[in-house]
């Protein structure tokens, strides 16, 4: 397996006064801007905005244990009506970092740091609804010209066909009236055999 490199970002945290002291803890809140949008659906915490970490790192045997609250704000659109709006996001998230990854850990201690970008972009990215909506929205618009709305009590009986099944509908009548002239294979009544002697 290769080794992850370290890389310096805004989500990196020193924790080298931690590591290798079982039973040290430190808690530490800060700011930072997102270096890069989260999230592809209708909402989505864009870049530059400024989330909000609290959190808390334990030095336990295996490695670095950080839990904490992540508070930020998505822009987007609403599902329904296209409208403009905010929603506040506020995530929990908890994960170990192996001093030693194998197969029983996904991230590392890297230099005496700890990388909380996947961490956190995975609980704030999870948490966006797939179909935001706005607290009481109404559907309040009007149709363009020539634009009706089908209603399933329409009192319009003939289903509308599409041009393209034209040919079949023709096909269809042409058989059903070609069986009503078929004859009749019954075997008609005789009067009592004769036969010639």
């Amino acid at each position: 397996m290769p080794v992850p490199k370290f890389r310096k970002t805004p989500y990196t945290v020193n924790v080298r006064d931690l590591v290798n002291r079982p039973g040290e803890m430190r808690e530490q809140d800060f700011t930072i801007q997102a270096p890069e949008h989260l999230g592809e659906g209708l909402l989505q915490v864009r870049e530059g905005r400024d989330i909000r970490i609290s959190a808390r790192f334990e030095s336990v045997h295996e490695g670095i244990y950080v839990s904490g609250e992540a508070r930020t704000v998505a822009d987007g659109h609403s599902a329904r009506t296209l409208a403009e709006m905010q929603q506040t996001v506020q995530v929990e998230f908890q994960e170990l970092f192996a001093y030693s990854l194998d197969e029983a850990f996904d991230y590392q201690v890297l230099d005496d740091h700890v990388d909380l970008e996947p961490v956190i972009r995975d609980a704030v990215v999870l948490s966006l609804p797939f179909q935001p909506e706005l607290p009481n929205e109404e559907l309040d618009f009007e149709l363009g010209d020539g634009i009706n709305l089908v209603l399933s009590d329409s009192q319009n009986d003939q289903p509308l066909v599409d041009s393209r099944w034209a040919a079949l509908a023709e096909f269809q009548a042409s058989t059903d009236s070609s069986a009503g002239d078929a004859p009749d294979t019954g075997t008609a009544e005789t009067g009592p055999n004769t036969e010639k002697s």
